[in-house]
């Protein structure tokens, strides 16, 4: 929970913070169940990985589309038409609730930062929506591709640092993840397994600002370091069948 606190200076401030998810979701047992039922079949030995859904401890899972919609393969059109319609939908759930958070309009914002890996959009998902709900003609956008598990705190990070920067401005970040459609119904390999029982899907909005006044807490202080050879640990492979992942077992 966040308490309110009083606060100065030049530091960006979190003025509101909210999230939003689909209207699918899957139990930790019906997500197992889902996962042996598309793979357990299909793929040679699969029994010492059926209870990897069960030991993730994830107990409710959401999902951009039903699980019916899984049950077959999917084209790269097919997930990335799914990625731009249910994006846009958590989008402008997230934004209307941390703007009403903050108590400001969407014509207020000056900054907008939007970060997703799991599809992709251009126009982006901010242009599709920003004039629909109210934003204005000049607002600066950031789309940020590419980051993967490590967006959302690096997009904070990215946001905290453009809203000291100046600090009358208000930024507005917002993070959108789609995991699910990365799911490949004919590819039998312990990444795809693993993923599915990890990662699920959500949006998430924040409205910085720099200066006084009453915030939900303040970011102190953002840094990045990235390691050497650790291209192959984590990431997307590009195929007919859309973004595939890349999760190797080191991590």
């Amino acid at each position: 929970m966040f308490h309110c606190i009083q606060t100065s200076g030049d530091r960006a401030m979190l003025r509101s913070l909210a999230t939003a998810v689909p209207d699918h979701q899957l139990r930790q047992q019906d997500l197992a169940d889902r996962v042996t039922g598309l793979l357990g079949e299909r793929m040679v030995d699969f029994d010492p990985l059926k209870n990897v859904c069960t030991n993730a401890d994830i107990g409710i899972q959401y999902s951009a589309r039903p699980a019916d919609w899984y049950r077959q393969p999917r084209s790269w059109r097919e997930r990335n038409d799914a990625y731009i319609a249910v994006s846009k939908e958590l989008f402008t759930q997230a934004v209307t609730r941390a703007l009403a958070g903050a108590q400001m309009l969407a014509s207020e914002i000056d900054t907008l930062v939007t970060v997703s890996s799991t599809g992709i959009a251009t126009p982006t998902i901010e242009a599709r929506l920003m004039h629909a709900m109210g934003f204005r003609d000049d607002v600066h956008r950031v789309p940020v591709f590419g980051l993967g598990c490590a967006g959302g705190v690096t997009g904070l990070s990215l946001a905290a640092r453009l809203a000291a920067a100046e600090p009358q401005s208000k930024v507005l970040l917002v993070v959108i993840e789609l995991c699910t459609l990365s799911f490949q119904y004919d590819e039998l390999t312990q990444s795809n397994n693993v993923a599915s029982a990890l990662f699920g899907d959500g949006a998430a909005a924040v409205v910085l600002s720099a200066g006084g006044g009453e915030a939900l807490g303040e970011i102190e202080h953002g840094g990045e370091h990235t390691w050497p050879d650790t291209l192959d640990i984590m990431g997307w492979r590009v195929d007919s069948g859309g973004l595939g992942m890349v999760f190797d077992r080191s991590i």
